[in-house]
């Protein structure tokens, strides 16, 4: 199965939340929600899941590590046929 992973920068307690892609490929995460229990993972996890075209249930946070400085990075990993922190989420379809 190929695979895809993303670079997404993250920045929680945003006042809107979206998944935009720079000019550079890099991903921005905008998350409405506080970085939280869990909150702002959960909100991750549902963005990506919805721009991708997978159900919620299918999305799954795999690992985090947290920076000390800077915005807050995520690798995302979509698999085909399976669709401040660094989060790698798989989805699968």
């Amino acid at each position: 199965m190929a695979s895809l992973t993303l670079c997404v920068r993250v920045k929680p307690g945003s006042r809107i939340s979206e998944l935009t892609q720079d000019a550079d490929g890099t991903w921005l995460a905008r998350l409405k929600a506080p970085p939280v229990d869990g909150k702002a993972n959960a909100e991750l996890v549902a963005l990506v899941a919805r721009r991708f075209g997978v159900p919620k249930a299918n999305a799954e946070l795999v690992a985090l590590v947290a920076r000390r400085f800077g915005v807050p990075k995520a690798n995302v990993t979509i698999a085909a046929g399976l669709a401040g922190r660094i989060k790698r989420v798989r989805v699968e379809r």
